[in-house]
């Protein structure tokens, strides 16, 4: 799954999100709509963490939606 299909699907992907990263709102996440960076930048702030780090959070999230996705379909 690319990005771009993280963006399409950001609405059944919010709780998986919310529950990866538990001190983003609901409110944060309707924000973020789906937007990597802005998902990076975000869970930077709240955790206190590096933007690499918070990348990296990030695309390892992306790959386990993905595994995830194909084991549903």
């Amino acid at each position: 799954m690319n990005w771009e299909q993280v963006e399409d699907r950001w609405r059944q992907l919010m709780s998986s999100a919310k529950e990866n990263w538990s001190k983003l709102s609901e409110d944060d996440l309707r924000r973020i709509s789906g937007k990597r960076e802005q998902l990076a930048v975000k869970i930077q702030q709240a955790y206190g963490i590096t933007r690499r780090e918070a990348e990296k959070q990030v695309w390892n999230w992306g790959k386990t939606v993905e595994h995830i996705s194909k084991k549903i379909a």
